[in-house]
């Protein structure tokens, strides 16, 4: 190992960015003796429900238990199918099992590797009740072709908007389109609670979402114990815990807070990227469409092995070993999984071209310039430049 090689800075690639204000939040959290979902959750849900001018919205454990209950809901069960893409995360697949549903995988765009409205219409049968699309990276899908589509078939549409909360697309805000919509908090996300997520939509919707996720009871606990009542309750329907917790929730306010700032430093270090690397051969760079502001939870390269010095898995093993820069892989298609094995009824070339040439540089608020240049030099060295 060389000398200048012990010198480089370790880039992980992804940090949270967690400051005074989360941690005086989360301290005036511990000292209320208020720690489950309580009015910091119900902040956090009318500062989302505020800014997005949606309905309504409930704060949650995970953005899989917000899809789980999206699908409980909507009464989505046995003998539905739900067209979603491959080119995912499997929670929306996983969450569509567990209710009984049947996943239908379908392939995504070439330029923004988001799910393809031709493809979704053409494997729309009988027994399809919902679309379930995926922000991929932070740019949204085609939403007008989308909630056009949902509604001249009937079918719900659903939005996973984990990678896109302040995205947009033609002036539509990514989570405000669909008849639902999901974000996650998770640690790694464009804002954090450590875990938790976000349902929002429809007040018919989410009045039995938040029903479904408090075991069924038909009053919060927040509001019990406001009342002095904690023992005076009933449960109408046999749910689950699903709720966010105040902690949680404590951290998640200044979070929401600082998204814009946040999304603004990864759309800085995203054009950096683009710039510096835009016409090495074999390498692309992240699409973004006219009338598109990306939400940047991704910073995807496309290596084609064809044309570029070195393949996809070289780049990360090489990044990693030789410049100690952090690199991942989204996503691992979910029909290629082991439980999905046979899943695929249709042709995915470009879900699976996608995955197998994707490589995700860190690219989140925390970076520093100097960071920013070691991982552009570093990927020129890999190329020869």
């Amino acid at each position: 190992m060389s000398a200048r090689s012990h010198t480089l800075e370790e880039i992980p690639w992804n940090r949270p960015s967690l400051g005074d204000e989360e941690i005086a939040e989360a301290v005036d959290t511990l000292r209320s003796g208020w720690l489950t979902h309580g009015p910091k959750a119900t902040a956090l849900e009318k500062a989302v429900r505020d800014e997005l001018g949606v309905p309504d919205a409930f704060a949650v454990s995970s953005c899989t238990a917000a899809l789980h209950l999206a699908l409980l809901a909507a009464g989505i069960g046995g003998g539905d199918e739900v067209i979603t893409p491959s080119l995912t995360f499997c929670a929306a697949p996983n969450a569509l099992l567990q209710v009984g549903a049947r996943p239908v995988f379908v392939d995504v765009e070439p330029a923004t590797y988001n799910i393809s409205p031709e493809h979704t219409e053409a494997a729309i049968t009988a027994a399809t009740k919902a679309i379930v699309v995926m922000h991929y990276g932070g740019h949204p899908c085609d939403l007008s072709a989308f909630r056009d589509l949902a509604d001249r078939h009937g079918l719900l549409l659903i939005e996973d908007a984990a990678h896109a909360l302040l995205a947009r697309r033609d002036g539509q805000r990514a989570g405000t389109v669909g008849d639902l919509a999901t974000f996650s908090f998770y640690a790694n996300k464009t804002i954090t609670t450590g875990e938790g997520g976000m349902l929002l939509g429809r007040s018919d919707l989410l009045h039995q979402a938040r029903l479904l996720g408090r075991h069924g009871i038909d009053a919060s606990v927040w509001q019990r114990h406001s009342g002095h009542r904690t023992a005076d309750y009933e449960v109408t329907v046999p749910g689950l815990k699903y709720v966010m917790s105040d902690l949680a929730a404590a951290v998640g306010l200044p979070q929401w807070r600082k998204l814009p700032a946040f999304t603004a430093r990864r759309a800085d270090i995203a054009a950096a990227y683009t710039d510096a690397l835009a016409g090495l051969p074999g390498l692309a760079t992240p699409a973004v469409l006219p009338g598109v502001e990306h939400g940047w939870f991704l910073y995807s390269i496309f290596i084609d092995p064809e044309h570029s010095p070195v393949t996809r898995d070289e780049t990360a093993e090489r990044l990693r070993t030789q410049h100690k820069i952090a690199t991942s892989q989204h996503f691992h298609p979910v029909h290629t999984l082991q439980a999905y094995s046979g899943s695929a009824t249709r042709p995915l070339p470009v879900t699976e071209a996608a995955a197998a040439r994707q490589l995700s540089l860190p690219c989140y608020p925390a970076m520093t310039d100097a960071q920013v240049t070691q991982v552009i030099t570093a990927v020129h060295a890999l190329w020869g430049c």
